[in-house]
Formats: C-alpha cells, structure tokens, sequence
C-alpha cells in the first residue's frame, strides 16, 4: 500500500512537468521562472532516487517495484528538461534585452 501511495504522489507531481516544459519552451522567456525551485526539486529527484537504491528492502523486491522507481526518473528527466528550457530562455531573454538597446 505504501508505494501505491508513493506512486500517486509521484505521478500527481510528474504530471504536470511535461505541460511545463512545453509551456517553457513556447513562451521563449525564462521571466517568472525560479532556478532556485527548479534545482530544488530536480536534487529532491536525486535524493527519491538515491533512497531506492539505498533501501535494501526496495532493492530485494526491485523486479516486482521496478515501477516506483521508474517514475523518480521520468520526472528527473522532466525537471531537468525544464532546467534546459530555462536556460535556453535565459540565454533568448539576454538577446532580446541586447537588441532593445540597439
């Protein structure tokens, strides 16, 4: 019962990362974006991830909880999808700024 819940969670965070990567990647500015949340939440995964692969329980059992895991990294994957995206519009945000001013 407890990785159904965990899973849940996961899956209700993990489900909103792809919207908001696409949603980065349309809007093309990095304004109204926090590096700081991003890189919190993206070492947050590293630690999930971290704590299966540390519990030896999770690991003995790892062929029929595979999945629990599965979903720590695909939202890993997301967030550091969106870190990307920031900087990318960042980088678009700076050559904007620059082209204003000439």
């Amino acid at each position: 019962m407890a990785e159904i819940l965990e899973i849940i969670m996961i899956v209700s965070f993990g489900a909103s990362w792809p919207l908001n990567v696409i949603k980065s990647y349309k809007a093309r500015t990095a304004k109204g974006k926090s590096i700081a949340f991003l890189l919190l939440i993206f070492f947050g995964y590293i630690a999930g991830i971290a704590s299966k692969f540390v519990n030896p329980a999770y690991m003995a059992a790892f062929s029929e909880k595979w999945y629990v895991l599965f979903f720590y990294v695909l939202n890993f994957i997301m967030v550091g999808a969106d870190i990307v995206m920031y900087i990318r519009n960042k980088k678009l945000d700076k050559e904007a700024a620059k082209n204003e001013n000439n």
